[in-house]
């Protein structure tokens, strides 16, 4: 029995001093997570460490990207890949009449006069080269070029020169961001979101006050605080004197699903968008249930109308969030603007822009949803070192006399594109996913038929 005893004693150590440490465990991360994270957030109190942070990661990403230049000096080879192919070299402030007029120049034999010559064909056939090698709107819509590396391996593509020490220090990062950085922030993602969905229901179960209005903007604010400090976002918000008021729309660039967030984090908003269904549904049920967001059923949101009357009725209504909204559609990837679609400016009220530009040192916040499902990119998002990024608010833009609700969005769009740094492009980024429409290739048609007849001749042709 005292042999059987002690058999049992030996076996029984070892689960004791794993549920002692376990537990321990527990108590030492549940005091991370609810006293560094989760209870500053909820009061909007930080702690002053990101900026070190950032500091620490920028020194080492300048140490390993100075070793691996000095690596590829020592091979001959070349680091840093073009970004385009060089083969063709773009002239982008020459006309369609001047590139004909230049071409039938260098042939010497064609005549100058607007008539039809069979050698004009090359300067499509030239411009449809320069656009399938390189096009404007193909490239917006795929990661953004890095000129170091941040040691994460999706932004690793052009390095290949990796000696010892670097491949350490990569194993080391790998073990940081998903050994530690991701349970962090997935304890706080998913303590967030249930705060956020119970608190929001029960400030709803409160009768229209302005308790319940305060209450609810206090936990929207600190919802969106939690989603931020789950992604380790440090924004920097510039012009704040410019901020959004409850008698218009707010529109922004739009790079990531997170784009709201961002903005939200400082400020409330209501939000409109389509209803979905599983735990992105309940999100928005719950939200709805204390604030003035608007959520269309899928049928509805190809109703213009409706759409236009419910954004009209809200701006009406002073008491109310202003409307937050992203005219472009899709995501884009960090470098440019795209078209504006003109929905959002025909409702005739006051248009906030602002201006959102992401660091990508630290990590892309581009969403490329024909490539990665939402699950994925949020993974990639929480694995990444960082989500910095600056946010301008630019000064309040209405309506001018005489002008329609394209040419606004087109005025507004490059306030956004001149604030933030970004390209400013015409195309739609319904291209991502559709075909070019019929309408642009009758423009470069009518072009050229208006080099060939003259402009009043063209004119008067029926």
């Amino acid at each position: 029995v005292s042999f059987y005893t002690k058999i049992m004693s030996w076996l029984t150590l070892p689960v004791d001093l794993l549920s002692k440490y376990l537990g321990l465990f527990t108590d030492v991360w549940l005091t991370l997570v609810f006293g560094f994270l989760i209870v500053p957030a909820v009061f909007g109190v930080p702690f002053g460490i990101h900026k070190y942070y950032i500091k620490i990661l920028l020194s080492i990403f300048e140490w390993t990207t100075l070793q691996m230049e000095l690596k590829a000096k020592e091979k001959n080879n070349q680091l840093y890949k073009h970004y385009t192919s060089g083969i063709i070299v773009k002239v982008p402030d020459s006309t369609l009449k001047q590139e004909i007029q230049d071409l039938r120049c260098s042939a010497g034999c064609l005549s100058l006069d607007p008539r039809l010559e069979l050698a004009d064909v090359f300067v499509f056939c030239r411009k449809a080269l320069e656009n399938i090698i390189d096009d404007d709107v193909t490239k917006r819509f795929s990661a953004q070029k890095l000129e170091n590396w941040n040691l994460l391996t999706r932004s690793n593509h052009n390095f290949r020169y990796i000696n010892l020490q670097l491949l350490a220090l990569w194993i080391l990062g790998v073990l940081i961001r998903y050994g530690v950085l991701l349970p962090f922030r997935v304890t706080v993602a998913v303590t967030g979101i249930f705060l956020f969905v119970v608190l929001s229901t029960v400030v709803g179960l409160i009768p229209c006050t302005k308790l319940r209005t305060y209450l609810s903007d206090k936990v929207h604010l600190m919802g969106y605080r939690l989603c931020v400090r789950s992604l380790t976002g440090i924004i920097t918000y510039h012009n704040r004197e410019n901020k959004p008021k409850n008698d218009g729309i707010c529109v922004a660039n739009h790079t990531t699903p997170i784009d709201g967030i961002v903005l939200a984090n400082d400020h409330c908003y209501s939000l409109v968008g389509q209803l979905h269904g599983g735990l992105l549904g309940l999100i928005q049920r719950a939200m709805v249930k204390s604030s003035p967001h608007m959520w269309f059923e899928r049928a509805e949101v190809k109703d213009r109308r409706l759409v236009a009357k419910r954004l009209r009725d809200h701006v009406a209504d002073e008491n109310k969030h202003p409307v937050l909204i992203f005219p472009e559609g899709t995501c884009v990837n960090n470098t440019s603007v795209m078209m504006f679609r003109k929905g959002s400016f025909e409702i005739g009220c006051t248009v906030y822009p602002a201006a959102i530009k992401y660091d990508p040192r630290f990590g892309d916040a581009f969403w490329n949803s024909s490539k990665f499902g939402l699950v994925g990119y949020l993974l990639r998002m929480m694995s990444s070192w960082a989500i910095v990024c600056s946010v301008w608010y630019l000064p309040p833009m209405n309506r001018k006399e005489g002008e329609d609700a394209m040419q606004f969005a087109n005025r507004v769009k490059a306030a956004i594109a001149a604030q933030g740094g970004l390209v400013d492009l015409i195309w739609d980024a319904g291209l991502k996913r559709t075909k070019v429409k019929d309408t642009f290739k009758e423009e470069q048609q009518q072009l050229y038929s208006k080099i060939l007849l003259g402009d009043h001749e063209y004119q008067n042709h029926p």
